[in-house]
C-alpha cells in the first residue's frame, strides 16, 4: 500500500510539475506574441500609408480598355508635376479623349527629413520635372498632352515620342512601392554645422560624410588640435 501510495505521489508532482512548466512557457511566449503583434500592426500601418501615397499619385483620367496604350514619359516644369496632371485629366475630358488618355503616374517614396531638429516625412519626387502618361499615341491625344500648360514635350530620341519598355514601367512601378522610409539630409559636404546633443554637444565642425539610408552624418570637430570624424544622428546636427 505505501508503494501504491508512493507511485501516486510522484505521479501528481510530475503532473504539476509539467503543468507549471506548460504555464511559465506560456508566460514566456506572451512578450513574444506581443512583439510580433506589434511588428505586424507597424506593417500594416507603414504599408497603408505607402499604398495611399501610391494611390495619390497614380491619376486615373478614364477607366475606357486600350490595348494600344503605353505609357510614355512627359517633361513638365519640375514643381508642377500635380498640377500638369490634374489640367491634363480636365482637357481629356474637354477634348473626349477618354479613350486615348487613361492614366498619369508620379513615382514619389517617403523620406524622412530632419529640419531644425525636428523630424518629418516628406514625398519626394522620384524624378523630379517628369510623369509617367498612359495612352494610345495618336496626333490628337500627342496635341492635346503636348499643348497643356506646363508640359515641355514628350522624352523621346525621335519625333515621335518612344514609349517605355513594360520592364522599365514595373520596375518603376516597383521601386515608388518600396515602404522602407530613408532619410534626406539638410545639410551638404564642407557645411558648418553645430551638434546639439551626446558628449560633443555645442561643438562646432564641418560635414564630412553623408549616409542618408541610415540617417547618419560624419562631422570633423577639433579635438587636441586635429580634426577628428563623429558619427552622429541627423537629429544630433543642425546649420551654423
Amino acid at each position: 500500500m505505501a508503494k501504491r501510495k508512493d507511485s501516486k505521489t510522484k505521479t501528481k508532482t510530475v503532473k504539476k510539475t509539467a503543468l507549471k512548466s506548460k504555464k511559465a512557457s506560456k508566460a514566456k511566449d506572451v512578450p513574444a506574441v506581443a512583439d510580433k503583434k506589434n511588428k505586424d500592426e507597424a506593417e500594416d500601418k507603414e504599408k497603408s500609408k505607402t499604398e495611399q501615397r501610391i494611390e495619390d499619385n497614380l491619376i486615373l483620367i478614364s477607366q475606357e480598355a486600350n490595348k494600344k496604350a503605353r505609357w510614355y514619359v512627359v517633361h513638365v516644369y519640375s514643381g508642377h508635376e500635380k498640377k500638369v496632371a490634374e489640367a491634363l485629366r480636365q482637357r481629356t475630358e474637354t477634348l473626349h479623349l477618354l479613350d486615348k488618355i487613361l492614366r498619369v503616374f508620379i513615382p514619389t517614396q517617403d523620406k524622412i527629413q530632419i529640419r531644425r531638429g525636428q523630424r518629418r516625412t516628406v514625398s519626394e519626387k522620384i524624378f523630379p520635372g517628369y510623369i509617367l502618361v498612359e495612352m494610345e499615341m495618336t496626333d490628337n491625344a500627342w496635341l492635346a498632352i503636348r499643348t497643356t500648360e506646363g508640359v515641355t514635350g514628350f522624352v523621346g530620341m525621335s519625333s515621335r515620342p518612344t514609349p517605355l519598355p513594360k520592364s522599365e514601367v514595373e520596375a518603376i512601378m516597383k521601386y515608388a512601392e518600396q515602404s522602407d522610409t530613408q532619410y534626406k539630409a539638410d545639410f551638404v559636404d564642407g557645411e558648418a554645422v553645430r551638434i546639439t546633443d551626446g558628449p560633443f554637444n555645442d561643438f562646432l565642425g564641418t560635414v564630412d560624410n553623408i549616409d542618408e539610408e541610415r540617417g547618419k552624418v560624419s562631422v570633423l570637430i577639433n579635438i587636441f588640435g586635429r580634426e577628428t570624424p563623429v558619427e552622429l544622428d541627423f537629429l544630433q546636427v543642425k546649420k551654423v
